[in-house]
């Protein structure tokens, strides 16, 4: 046996896990928690049983890191702590907190392991460790791939679960009950003869108890809110248009500001006139920013004005100025020596490709992220501090930034987080904070809140990666036998972590391959190859809401799509054949199921398929659609999906059609192309997304037959786009291989 084999977990750990940033740590470090950031401002009579738990005479409040973007996040993280807590919604406050390492999210680098999902082998599990634990170790907090749920499964309902046992211990001790007699029951503590200990009274009593720690969680059959439908904190506020977002805070003695930046991404400025806009009412201060200048005015509207009345010599940024540029680097990057790796390459595909094999070009766009909420950010800052109030999705990233521009301190950096409207990978961004932070240096005391207007966010957003892929197969007796898919795009990683100042791990990057190689696909001969593009010659990009498996999962289900139909067999009898995973298996089964499949649909009508694994979750998806007079309708989609167990029915439907639509609409009509190096689209009538006219029927169904926890925000996307391309050939007889399809198909 090698040495490998005789590796223990621990020793693995601390041989190759504990280096991250050139810094080797041992395995005390490893183990080591973080320094609950809570402790950090105590208030006397108030008990702190974790990062996530503080109770005084005056109520409890629930940590939830995570920042809220629209899913729930907020709802489901209290919900995940008040299982075990034993108290209710509206018997508790929440908080984001401070940011801090203690929040670290090791969820999120699972989809860097080289592995397919499935994969629970020895190496497998010690690389997601090893990924995780640099994970703590650099302190990620993050919210982002799908991994809110995932991350504070289990941590969150520790925490309430050791909040819990704390509070009948300091009621053992008031009463003199032994706890093994006392059970608790909506926020409080119950006594055998039914007295009721309120949380809030005992919160003096347990505040001098070291925390109970040895707990155990409850069983799931005993739950009282999770795996029920469950109304959201933020429902009423939400529904009644009252919830409180970033852009509508106000800070007494703020000023307004918005900027223009070069909309040549990474151009500077060569000179400007404000001469002008200095002249306009309400106009207090024209100041440069990095890539541009910004207005200074006493409300949105005036600065936004004025900022269009600067003349500005723009300089040039880096990357093609036509699209044409765009495509032929990525054409140019199928080489030796662009390769990213060849994440797959199962039986003898050269072999088995033939003389004649079905080939076939594959393309999807750059795409904005343009959530509702425009970006924004107040910040202040003087001599000693600096505060923020904003959405951000990686507020430590943040508080970084800010002390860089300023010279402050980490520490001297307060990040008050905000409920977002909405952000698909948007706020996993901070340009907007960077900048407000910028313009708050000229103005030291007095809080600027900066609005970016929406031809500006549209112009300066890093969208989705442009991607290309070359793919050939081969069907032999009526089965696919052979494909191999070779796909050329940028690193949207590296492109994304150079603007933290980060350098990617020297490893291949899989959201280049994402939603390809991982098919779960037993096809004899399988190869799949990814060549990375270098970035940096084309326009910079960031995550968009399935990232990778946004375009790839579009080209390997269309692509095998195209080789089922030369082998005359049935979309989902021969994907049922080749699936080599019994919970895609099931899935699979499920989506069939529920679309009635191989039922005639009738004249004009089509019905397409597909099934991805994005984050760890198989999703198969139905579309339905129907060529008319005035174009293709899109009639019905049918959904079925395994995240192990689904926490809340109602939010799981609703993530799981917001994915749809998003999918859908983005693959039917949106693109950003450049020309002159600019954005051409400026607003949403240049991107526009899916009309509610156009808005078909979704059926749902959420399967548990995973045993691990996965998160649901964006493994919807990925099937919608090649499971429409696919009814639309069923209908119509035209293969659609490039998004946006309205450059193809008209839609009704």
């Amino acid at each position: 046996m090698g040495k490998v084999m005789k590796y223990t977990r621990r020793a693995f750990l601390v041989g190759a896990v504990a280096v991250a940033g050139g810094v080797a740590f041992g395995y005390y470090q490893v183990r080591k928690p973080h320094a609950n950031p809570l402790l950090d401002d105590v208030s006397d009579g108030e008990a702190v049983f974790n990062p996530w738990v503080k109770i005084d005479g005056d109520g409890i409040t629930l940590i939830t890191p995570h920042v809220d973007l629209g899913q729930g996040a907020v709802s489901m993280q209290a919900a995940l702590i008040a299982e075990e807590l034993d108290v209710d919604f509206g018997q508790f406050n929440t908080d984001y907190g401070k940011p801090s390492a203690a929040y670290y999210n090791q969820a999120v680098t699972q989809e860097m392991a080289p592995f397919m999902s499935t994969d629970e082998k020895f190496q497998a599990e010690a690389m997601r460790t090893v990924l995780g634990t640099v994970a703590k170790l650099m302190g990620m907090q993050v919210t982002g791939g799908s991994s809110t749920v995932p991350d504070s499964y289990e941590k969150l309902r520790r925490a309430g679960a050791v909040a819990r046992e704390t509070l009948k211990l300091a009621a053992s001790k008031k009463s003199g009950v032994p706890v093994s007699q006392l059970k608790t029951e909506k926020g409080s503590v119950i006594l055998p003869d039914g007295t009721a200990l309120a949380y809030t009274q005992l919160a003096a009593d347990a505040a001098g108890l070291e925390p109970v720690n040895d707990v155990t969680l409850r069983d799931p059959q005993d739950w009282r809110m999770l795996g029920k439908s469950m109304d959201r904190i933020d429902i009423v506020a939400k529904s009644t248009g009252t919830q409180v977002y970033g852009i509508d805070l106000e800070i007494p003695g703020m000023v307004h500001a918005t900027v223009i930046t070069n909309p040549y991404k990474g151009g500077s400025v060569n000179t400007y006139d404000a001469s002008e806009a200095e002249k306009m009412r309400g106009v207090k201060k024209v100041v440069p920013v990095t890539g541009g200048i910004a207005v200074i005015a006493d409300n949105t509207w005036r600065a936004i004005q004025a900022a269009r009345m600067v003349e500005i010599d723009w300089a040039d940024g880096a990357y093609p100025p036509e699209m044409a540029g765009h495509w032929k680097i990525l054409e140019d990057s199928f080489t030796e020596d662009r390769l990213d790796s060849k994440w797959r390459d199962d039986g003898d595909v050269d072999a088995n490709l033939g003389d004649q094999p079905i080939q076939a070009e594959y393309r999807v766009p750059y795409v904005a992220h343009a959530p509702l909420e425009p970006l924004c950010a107040i910040v202040k800052v003087d001599e000693t501090s600096a505060e923020v109030w904003a959405s951000t999705q990686m507020p430590r990233f943040v508080q970084n930034n800010v002390a860089r521009i300023t010279g402050l301190e980490p520490d001297q950096v307060t990040i008050n987080n905000q409920y977002s409207g909405g952000s698909f990978g948007h706020r996993g961004e901070d340009e907007n904070i960077k900048r407000t932070t910028e313009v708050a240096m000229s103005l030291k005391g007095t809080p600027v809140k900066l609005t970016y207007s929406r031809e500006e966010d549209f112009a300066q957003d890093y969208p989705r990666q442009i991607s290309m892929a070359r793919m050939q197969g081969a069907v032999k007796d009526g089965k696919v036998e052979t494909i191999d898919i070779s796909v050329s795009a940028p690193s949207t990683t590296t492109s994304q972590m150079g603007r933290q100042f980060l350098d990617r791990p020297g490893m291949a990057d899989g959201q280049i391959a994402a939603g390809a190689w991982n098919m779960p696909m037993a096809i004899p001969n399988f190869r799949m190859t990814a060549y990375q593009a270098p970035h940096n010659e084309l326009a910079p990009t960031s995550a968009w809401r399935s990232v990778g498996a946004s375009s790839n999962g579009f080209f390997a289900e269309s692509f095998l799509d195209e080789l089922i139909a030369e082998a005359g067999a049935d979309p989902l009898e021969e994907r049922l054949r080749l699936v080599n995973d019994d919970i895609a298996r099931k899935v699979l089964e499920a989506v069939g199921d529920m679309s009635g499949w191989g039922g005639d649909l009738g004249a004009k009508r089509g019905r397409g398929l597909a099934l991805v694994n994005s984050f760890g979750v198989p999703v198969a998806e139905v579309v339905e659609v129907t060529d008319t007079e005035n174009g293709i309708r899109i009639d019905k989609v049918f959904v079925a999906a395994d995240v192990g167990r689904v926490l809340d029915p109602i939010a799981f439907d609703n993530q799981v059609k917001g994915g749809v639509i998003w999918g859908l609409g983005h693959a039917m009509n949106c693109e950003i192309t450049y020309s002159e190096g600019r954005a051409q689209q400026e607003n949403y009538w240049d991107h526009e997304g899916m009309r509610f006219n156009q808005c078909p029927e979704i059926e749902v169904r959420g399967l548990e037959n995973s045993e691990k926890i996965r998160g649901i925000g964006e493994p919807p996307v990925p099937p919608a786009a090649p499971a429409l391309a696919n009814a639309i050939f069923a209908a119509t007889g035209t293969r659609l291989r490039e998004m946006p399809f309205n450059k193809t198909v008209t839609f009704a």
